[in-house]
């Protein structure tokens, strides 16, 4: 599929315009967009983004849309996956801000939220479900998962130093992976060499 300024943003503006509850709903959204309709980049890579944008400072969907640009088309495409996705949000709090106070008060307007949380609820599955099947995947990454659930439900230890930590155990088993596959790659050719 073609790959210029305005598909990228359009394609993003039209994921910001969808997008309600935040970095986390996106997961799902641009799956379906990037991933499945489109074919610009795979569903492993959109989960990179995405853990890599959701570790960085900023708001996941736009650091996600930053990765996902520069990939489709360099800085071009990163600034117009990034205004493509900012903008609907933006000139919604500028057309309602004014309005809103109005409007939360009223019992319609109140179902409608209603209605848009059980959306994202739904959504926040999605997302879940799919970065799941993508990180956890054997022994070590379940139990560092068990461990960074029990310490955020315990609550005593900042969440940002739980994801450091985890990102840190991450890097050092992935060393050793790495260490124990080159030493078993120059073990196998001197027993050919034999």
């Amino acid at each position: 599929m073609e790959k210029n300024v305005y598909t990228i943003f359009k394609t993003f503006f039209k994921v910001g315009t969808l997008l309600l509850g935040g970095g986390y709903v996106i997961l799902p959204l641009l799956t379906s967009e990037l991933v499945d309709k489109r074919q610009w980049i795979s569903s492993d890579e959109l989960c990179e983004y995405y853990a890599l944008g959701a570790s960085l400072p900023g708001i996941i969907a736009a650091n996600v849309a930053i990765f996902t640009g520069k990939k489709l088309l360099g800085t071009r495409g990163a600034i117009a996956a990034t205004v493509g996705m900012v903008l609907p949000a933006f000139l919604s709090i500028v057309l309602l801000a004014s309005i809103l106070s109005e409007l939360v008060t009223k019992p319609s307007v109140q179902h409608i939220f209603w209605g848009v949380g059980i959306g994202v609820i739904t959504l926040l599955f999605m997302a879940v479900k799919e970065m799941w099947s993508k990180s956890v995947t054997d022994k070590f990454s379940v139990i560092v998962y068990i461990i960074c659930t029990i310490l955020a439900l315990w609550g005593k230890i900042p969440l940002a130093l739980i994801i450091i930590t985890a990102l840190i155990s991450g890097i050092i088993f992935q060393k050793f992976e790495d260490k124990k596959n080159k030493i078993k790659i120059e073990d196998d050719g001197e027993k050919n060499k034999c």
